[in-house]
């Protein structure tokens, strides 16, 4: 039988056999690669499993290589798993081992939600990002306020004041154009662990000022483009209100994505899938925190109105065939976590990132998009009437919207005299 890559021996050995002791090296690297294609080309035929493709953290030229060698041995897909090297002018063969993928028991559950789940670290806290891993952060003004206070992050801000001391503007305008730069340093060091996106949010007191959210987007996006970061990396922060998904509608015409926050209902998601923003931010813990007070009772597992609250809406969505993004947040324990296995997003603090990360127990998808094709629904059609009604007759998400913007802002206010103390 000859083996696929055997025509290649002649030439290569005469050429190395001219090179003395250094091409008997290479005739003893190439022997070893050729009975490695032989074991596997014999013993399994070309249909067999093989090696797993080189990875970013496979070196550039190694990568390179097994891109040219599928071809070069015949292979329909390449002959992932093994590179080419240059020595001395002479390309060999290098068999690449992949480190073993893990058992579905030794995976702890944050492992496993990543086969499924799209994680986000909900905090400004960088260390945390590098220990986890997530794909996307979001921040949001108390994150922030709450960051700066830390020791190691003062220095963010000191290094805001000493870059826009000669900005030329003065009062509320000088604070203002400080905390924005501040949410977008934030963010850039962000983008350099993560390799997905970061969320920003606007000012919480613009929530019902469509003109003035649309301004703050736009001016967060341009800081963002002068450090050098698209649009694409960058999702803009709108509090659900009638007048926030107005102006999210516009922002994404003009190519800026938004991340509907504080939202605590379907007629709202709704409203958002309508406006076509690329994601929204249902949150979880909140909605559980209202129930649990006004029943005076705890909840668990599939029970857990919050948890009930996302699979509404992302059934909903992929029902509907919606395109926007769910992203459950706003977490109290990692059983909630659990429950929504398999939506599109989860945001989690480090705190339960840490928990999940602690156990092996197995975590099941409970979300996906085929088991939502089947639920037995009605489309909700809303206008602006019917919109406001519907949220007003939710006591929960009436409460839980307003408590929320009230409270983003009031950190916004203690950010804002941070910076003017600082600049005194």
């Amino acid at each position: 039988m000859r083996i696929k890559g055997e025509h290649l021996r002649e030439p290569i050995e005469r050429r190395a056999g001219r090179q003395g002791k250094a091409g008997a090296g290479r005739r003893q690297k190439l022997h070893f690669c050729l009975i490695f294609f032989a074991r596997d080309f014999t013993e399994r035929g070309l249909q067999a499993k093989m090696p797993r493709p080189a990875t970013a953290a496979t070196p550039r030229h190694l990568r390179e290589a097994t891109a040219r060698q599928g071809p070069q041995f015949g292979l329909s897909g390449g002959c992932n798993g093994v590179g080419l090297r240059r020595e001395d002018g002479i390309f060999m063969s290098t068999a690449i081992e992949e480190p073993k993928q893990k058992t579905g028991t030794q995976l702890n559950q944050l492992e496993q939600l990543k086969k499924f789940t799209k994680i986000v670290a909900d905090t400004a806290d960088f260390e945390s990002m590098k220990a986890f891993k997530p794909q996307d952060a979001t921040t949001n003004p108390s994150l922030v306020l709450a960051a700066i206070q830390k020791q190691n992050y003062a220095h963010l801000l000191e290094e805001v004041l000493w870059d826009r001391k000669n900005s030329g503007l003065t009062g509320a305008k000088q604070i203002e154009d400080i905390c924005d730069h501040l949410l977008v340093q934030f963010g850039t060091d962000i983008l350099k662990i993560v390799p997905g996106r970061v969320s920003t949010e606007t000012d919480a007191r613009l929530s019902f000022d469509v003109e003035g959210s649309i301004a703050k987007a736009r001016r967060l996006i341009e800081l963002y483009k002068e450090k050098g970061i698209g649009p694409e990396r960058v999702l803009i922060k709108i509090a659900s209100t009638w007048e926030g998904f107005l102006a999210a509608e516009q922002l994404q015409k003009e190519g800026i994505r938004c991340n509907m926050t504080l939202l605590f209902s379907l007629p709202q998601a709704v409203r958002a899938a309508d406006v076509r923003v690329q994601l929204i931010s249902p949150f979880v813990g909140r909605i559980y925190d209202w129930y649990k007070k006004a029943n005076n009772r705890d909840y668990k597992g599939a029970e857990d109105p919050g948890v009930q609250s996302v699979k509404e809406i992302y059934t909903y969505y992929k029902k509907f065939g919606y395109p926007t993004e769910v992203m459950g947040a706003s977490f109290r324990n990692t059983s909630q976590i659990i429950e929504l296995a398999g939506g599109d997003l989860l945001t989690i603090s480090p705190e339960l990132m840490k928990e999940l990360s602690e156990s092996t127990e197995p975590v099941e998808r409970k979300l996906s998009p085929e088991m939502a094709k089947s639920a037995q629904i009605e489309r909700l059609e809303l206008d602006e009437k019917k919109f406001r009604y519907l949220v007003n007759d939710n006591a929960m998400a009436t409460e839980k919207t307003a408590e929320g913007i009230r409270k983003f802002a009031a950190d916004v206010v203690k950010l804002e005299k941070l910076v003017a103390e600082k600049l005194r």
